[in-house]
């Protein structure tokens, strides 16, 4: 069963809820018992064995805990002789039999019902009749990991939790990530990797995602370095504000035999749950674009009292758009470079590549990633790719292990035109990266190549055949005669102080009524002419360029009395993607337009002459 079906097939329970449920709650109900429902089927192989080993071990005084663990071969048990179907067997007594049965929970499955206020929903499930109609739904449904896979489970909560969120109007800032977007950042994040890709190694390496959700990012992650590598173990670590999308994703690190206290439930800015860690690789898709008011007192605390001890020295963002904080929370968690190092995907939206001017937070942000050579490529995903927002997204790889011929370079992939459009639309998701569209994009990155897109024109301007990517090495085609080559670059590679530039302040002198200059009368200004702060200018000179050569050559010509305040000076960093990717295309000419409308003219005439016939 794929996800979308079993997710309508769960989504069908909504009709037993609606009355007594608004839809806004049926996320309540619907999400625990599907986790429910799964550690159900997880268990059920080993529940003999289970009860046996408990009542041997509690009879003999010992506590069971450590056995029971064994026995089922995964990070928890149940201790109970009852499951869902058997639930069933005993209506009146169903919901006293429900609570024992999750009582009977090791206590770290416990905690998911109760970050879920599981309690509450029983008991008015209860009220309304209905506990009996919901358990007996779903005991009906098989979820057994044989059944359907962690990655469709995955899939299947977060399509949950997506409905339940749209019905709510709750998307504001939450996007989860569309697997083929996953795919991609886990590919670029192994490509350079062929220690632990090759298999046989029995290498262990830690993951971390700051911003967990359902913990598809981490589970991705760990199916590619298997897929690879059979013999490699992934440690997860992870950290998550949401309660419900906590408490599953610590089901998911159960089934899947991780360590559930490496998942942390809390607000990662303010209160970071894995302080002092450093970790191998890492994965995040921050909100975009959400406010950090919240939590500014304590992150401007970290930021001045601890300066670059801390997670935020190089600067802070503006309070309505905190993902560069995230940026910065995942660069601190970075193994020096002795030690190994570390490699990140971070997803974001535009702003963080332009916003701010020089000496502005992010500027500053920006200044620190690629002062410090720790940018190695950034590629622009293409539009309507998340499910509720269609905004332009970006996927940052950083990373203070470049190889060494990536060194003091940014590679810039305009990934943009690479979608296909979905069968039927996810939300605000409506088009989807296709395997060959990660294998280009991966390929690109792991070649370190610049690219373009190359369409052969015929005379008439007409493309000839399917776009072409060519990358240095390659042949170009030759175009027909009277026709030409349309060039698209698709991946660029730029020096790291390409992206920087210095502000400099032009003041012109004050003037009298008379015209003369006006010159300062006391102290270190005695003398010397005033600023005019009507007529003060900025201008932005590239880090490549010499400062007063470009002075001479760019302001003196129009403002000869002109000078620099080099006191004012500041050098900024932005990353302007789009312009670097834009073709400027010739329009028509008169002559071709005119002929076009001649054409179009007689057509339109010849047909009134066959209706005047008729």
């Amino acid at each position: 069963m794929n996800s979308q079906a079993l997710s309508s097939f769960i989504w069908s329970v909504a009709d037993l809820l609606r009355g007594d449920y608004k839809q806004s709650e049926y996320g309540r109900v619907i999400l625990p018992f599907t986790v429910l429902r799964r550690l159900d089927c997880v268990l059920e192989a080993t529940k003999p064995a289970v009860l046996a080993e408990h009542a041997a071990r509690t009879q003999a005084g010992l506590n069971p805990e450590p056995f029971l663990l064994r026995k089922t071969g995964v990070g928890f048990y149940n201790a109970s002789p009852l499951d869902l179907p058997t639930l069933l067997g005993d209506q009146d007594h169903i919901r006293q039999n429900l609570y024992a049965y999750l009582q009977a929970f090791s206590p770290a499955a416990r905690d998911i019902f109760e970050r879920f206020d599981f309690h509450a929903q029983v008991e008015r499930l209860a009220k309304a009749d209905l506990l009996y109609l919901v358990t007996e739904k779903f005991a009906r449904i098989d979820l057994h990991p044989d059944t359907v896979d962690n990655a469709t489970m995955g899939s299947v909560f977060e399509e949950l939790i997506r409905k339940f969120a749209e019905i709510s109007n709750e998307t504001a800032g939450e996007h989860f990530t569309p697997r083929e977007v996953i795919r991609l950042m886990v590919n670029l994040l192994f490509i350079e990797d062929s220690e632990v890709l090759a298999p046989g190694r029995a290498v262990v390496r830690t993951v971390y995602d700051p911003t967990a959700g359902t913990g598809g990012m981490l589970s991705v992650a760990a199916e590619h370095l298997l897929a690879h590598n059979p013999q490699a173990r992934l440690t997860m670590f992870g950290q998550e504000l949401n309660d419900e999308s906590f408490a599953i994703c610590k089901a998911d690190m159960l089934i899947k035999g991780q360590d559930v206290a490496n998942i942390v439930c809390g607000n990662t800015l303010s209160d970071d749950g894995h302080a002092q860690r450093q970790f191998d690789y890492m994965l995040a898709n921050p909100p975009f674009g959400v406010e950090w008011k919240k939590v500014e007192r304590q992150v401007r605390q970290e930021h001045e009292l601890k300066g670059f001890d801390g997670r935020f020295g190089p600067g802070l963002p503006r309070v309505s758009d905190g993902s560069m904080l995230f940026l910065l929370h995942l660069v601190s968690k970075m193994r020096p470079p002795a030690e190994g190092g570390s490699r990140f995907g971070i997803v974001l939206n535009g702003s963080p590549l332009f916003t701010g001017g020089a000496g502005s937070g992010e500027s500053e942000i920006r200044r620190y990633l690629l002062e410090n050579d720790l940018v190695e490529s950034i590629v622009g995903l293409p539009t309507d790719m998340f499910y509720n927002t269609g905004i332009a997204t970006y996927v940052w790889i950083v990373s203070n292990r470049k190889p060494e011929d990536r060194r003091g370079f940014v590679q810039l992939i305009d990934a943009s035109g690479f979608w296909q459009k979905m069968r039927k639309s996810l939300g605000s998701k409506r088009r989807e990266m296709s395997d060959e569209h990660i294998a280009t994009v991966t390929r690109l990155f792991g070649d370190f190549a610049e690219a373009e897109q190359v369409t052969v024109l015929d005379a008439q301007g007409q493309p000839v055949g399917e776009p072409r990517l060519v990358t240095g090495t390659d042949t170009a085609p030759r175009p027909p005669e009277g026709g030409r080559l349309k060039r698209v670059p698709i991946a660029r590679i730029f020096r790291n102080e390409e992206f920087g530039y210095t502000t400099i302040t032009v003041e012109r002198p004050l003037r009298d009524a008379a015209g003369a200059v006006v010159l300062g009368q006391k102290g270190k200004q005695k003398g010397k002419p005033q600023p005019d702060s009507a007529l003060r200018d900025t201008e932005n000179v590239p880090l490549s360029e010499d400062i007063h050569a470009y002075f001479a050559r760019e302001v003196l010509p129009h403002a000869p009395d002109a000078w620099i305040d080099a006191e004012k000076s500041k050098i900024g960093y932005e990353i302007p993607f789009n312009r670097h990717f834009y073709v400027f295309e010739p329009p028509r000419s008169l002559h071709a337009i005119d002929e076009e409308l001649k054409a179009v003219s007689a057509n339109i005439m010849a047909m009134l002459g066959t209706l005047a016939q008729g």
